[in-house]
């Protein structure tokens, strides 16, 4: 099954690195995709995480876009309730405006951080109540006709960036049904719905003047490999960074300073269940093996577009995994 190939680039910071290490590989990410026929590259608005330097989600892809051509850039995505829709709808028809028939915008609702940092970003802990009104207001200062008498998104007006709903739950798949917008599902790190949710989004979709038809992309892990040795090491350095991540902070240590001793101590004390459960749709091995997971996954998901992420720890093993995954699957372009 052919379907078009995409990229989550989660900016990630590794041991050792800086903000302008992670800048840079996004870079060489983005313009290997282009090279190979991938569909777009999606950065998604994470706060207070120092693995994680893609906060500035709409600066991040002002500068990915002057360094490609033709690639999709955009948001996978905005949490909308940490913003307000105005400021959003000028920053993205100023990416627009910079790279025509380029910008996309995924919107979440979640706060993308812990409750001390939505305190720090000054959002309301209700305000993800209002999340479907705030993606319609959203809507209308790109499409030109704006719910806000009197006020216009300047740039931005009459731009319409493609919006996309994101979610891990059925409450975004029925929100993107409701709407006629497309639905991507969080499935690398939230699967347990996965299933369910994209029934609901087909079941309940409504055409819209954006979209006639469903249209579900899915979230996958990519660890393409040379050899299955490889793929091993690979995923247990993301067990790793993930228990550390996840519950580091209860052991009094950070995300980029434990040792490997010191998270193999954490998946050991409890976190392993836990982490598993988030990577059970992880592609891992030699492209043979990459595909036939994912040759699965669709026949699972029936998926009209994939989004991968290329979580390996290191640049050079990122940039092989996509390259591997475009040999292997021969990336559909629309």
């Amino acid at each position: 099954m052919r379907v078009p190939l995409s990229i989550l680039d989660l900016a990630p910071v590794g041991r050792g690195q800086t903000a302008a290490d992670s800048f840079a590989t996004s870079v060489a990410v983005a313009q290997r995709a282009e090279q190979l026929g991938y569909e777009r590259v999606w950065y998604a608005e994470h706060h207070n995480i120092p693995a994680i330097a893609s906060s500035a989600t709409s600066v991040l892809i002002a500068h990915v876009g002057a360094q490609t051509s033709t690639i999709r850039l955009g948001a996978g995505g905005i949490m909308l309730p940490n913003h307000a829709p105005l400021l959003i709808a000028e920053q993205f028809g100023a990416l627009a405006a910079m790279y025509p028939d380029r910008i996309d915008l995924g919107l979440g609702r979640a706060p993308g951080s812990d409750e001390a940092t939505m305190y720090a970003l000054r959002r309301n802990p209700r305000s993800a109540e209002t999340f479907p009104d705030d993606v319609l207001e959203l809507q209308g200062y790109l499409t030109g006709q704006t719910r806000v008498p009197g006020v216009e998104a300047i740039p931005g007006k009459g731009s319409n960036v493609p919006l996309y709903i994101l979610g891990s739950s059925l409450y975004g798949a029925r929100l993107a049904a409701a709407l006629g917008l497309p639905y991507a599902f969080a499935s690398h790190f939230a699967p347990a719905a996965l299933e369910a949710a994209l029934a609901a989004y087909r079941a309940e979709f409504r055409p819209s003047e954006k979209l006639e038809r469903p249209y579900a992309m899915v979230g996958v892990n990519v660890l393409a490999v040379d050899n299955p040795d490889a793929a091993r090491a690979q995923l247990q350095s993301i067990r790793r960074a993930r228990a550390v991540g996840l519950f580091g902070r209860r052991f009094g240590l950070g995300s980029l300073d434990a040792s490997d001793e010191q998270a193999d101590e954490i998946l050991a004390a409890g976190a392993a269940p836990h982490v598993d459960e988030m990577l059970t749709y992880t592609a891992a091995g030699t492209p043979a093996e990459v595909r036939g997971f994912l040759d699965e996954f669709l026949r699972l998901t029936d998926a009209d577009e994939l989004i991968t992420v290329h979580p390996a720890p290191d640049a050079e093993d990122r940039l092989r995994s996509l390259t591997l995954l475009a040999e292997t699957m021969e990336p559909a372009t629309r």
